[in-house]
């Protein structure tokens, strides 16, 4: 791989080229990160447990990706290969797991997205110097594509056979495995870094901040992903999990797809904080009315979806900005693994305490008021060069 100040990409197409294997690794984990969202009803089925029991699935599988991005950094090629090969034994495994062997699937699982998915957010991340918003957001569009097509893949192997899900999705990752090994290996200098860079250039404060944005982020992300398909077809039995699932992912990849248009004419932190503020009114929503429509449930799912999307691309931004490539940088992405580890996990305890999963939902709500209180820390005005860059790729 290139760093940006050794060779910048003569154009948009040559980066994508070079960073192919990133972006279908992405897509597949996409697909294996928000896996248990669609399938926690049939899971829930399959072994006869309750929404605090459930919400330990996430837990355990978000543990994993907390330790994968702890290391991953450290060599972003190979973090990229063995993350793919140690998510097809993972999947394989939960294809036949009982319910207690299913927490150490998952966790290997989790390890290798944690592996995959952080190295990649770098080598994306620090491929180019102008437009870093923009090529982020088009990545986890990628991830926002597997995670949409993952409720579709559900849906088409059924309910009764999520075995055949498993194993499709590990025929998948062995394929990405594969296509990893076409990565451009780190140059001479790129692989002295580690050497000459100690600490990173943060303040502890700093650090602490963007560990709280991150987990967060993450936490709120996997709790909405996660809970709203179960919520959905408990308040509306003639709802399907998957078709919730998909309209959030949907929503979710619309958003960041289109992120550059307002970037045209909001800084960056201004629409960090109007996504923050709108993905707060969406959720109040859930929680205020009791008893909400297929159809309503849909339409606030599609909207909570676009409010999310903008939200990562813009921590990363406002990071990487501050950071560039930095073999520390593993410590602050697992500390979004432990989000996703947590805020799912528990929902599910609210939930079970008051007997209603509406009541749960307030736990990614609380989360969301404290991403946006963090905007006066993390979030940076854009750069000039970073809009002009942003406006002419649109």
């Amino acid at each position: 791989m290139h760093p940006a100040s050794d060779v910048q990409p003569n154009s948009r197409a040559e980066a994508f080229r070079a960073l192919a294997p990133v972006f279908f690794y992405f897509a597949i984990g996409g697909v294996a990160t928000v896996m248990l969202g669609p399938l926690l009803p049939a899971l829930i089925g399959r072994y006869q447990i309750q929404d605090a029991q459930a919400g330990t699935l996430f837990t355990f599988s978000f543990a994993g990706q907390l330790c994968g991005a702890w290391i991953a950094v450290r060599n972003l090629r190979a973090s990229v290969l063995y993350g793919a090969l140690l998510s097809v034994a993972g999947c394989l495994a939960m294809a036949w797991a009982p319910f207690d062997l299913a927490h150490f699937a998952l966790f290997v699982n989790g390890l290798g997205l944690g592996l995959g998915l952080t190295a990649g957010n770098v080598i994306a991340g620090t491929y180019v110097t102008e437009g870093r918003a923009r090529l982020l957001a088009l990545l986890n569009t990628c991830w926002s594509i597997g995670a949409i097509l993952c409720p579709v893949l559900v849906r088409a192997c059924g309910p009764s056979h999520i075995n055949i899900f498993f194993y499709v999705l590990s025929a998948i990752f062995l394929i990405s495995a594969a296509a990893s090994v076409t990565i451009p290996r780190a140059s001479a200098r790129e692989r002295q870094q580690p050497q000459t860079k100690s600490r990173l250039p943060l303040s502890p404060s700093m650090i602490f901040f963007f560990s709280c944005a991150l987990l967060l982020y993450v936490g709120i992300e996997n709790a909405l992903g996660g809970w709203l398909p179960t919520y959905a077809v408990r308040v509306d039995p003639t709802a399907h999990a998957a078709d919730i699932s998909f309209c959030f992912w949907l929503a979710e990849m619309a958003g960041r797809f289109l992120m550059s248009t307002p970037l045209n004419f909001l800084s960056e932190k201004n629409l960090y904080k109007a996504a923050a503020t709108l993905l707060i009114a969406a959720q109040a929503l859930f929680i205020a009315i009791p008893h909400l429509p297929g159809s309503r449930i849909e339409l606030l799912t599609i909207a909570t979806g676009l409010a999310i999307a903008p939200i990562y691309p813009l921590i990363l931004s406002f990071l990487l900005s501050r950071t560039g490539k930095h073999p520390h940088l593993g410590p602050l992405f697992a500390s979004a693994s432990l989000g996703g580890a947590t805020f799912p996990w528990f929902t599910g305890i609210v939930s079970t305490h008051f007997h209603d999963l509406r009541t749960g939902l307030i736990v990614p709500t609380i989360g969301t008021f404290l991403i946006l209180l963090l905007a006066t820390v993390i979030a940076q005005q854009s750069k000039p060069r970073l809009k002009q860059a942003v406006a002419k790729s649109s």
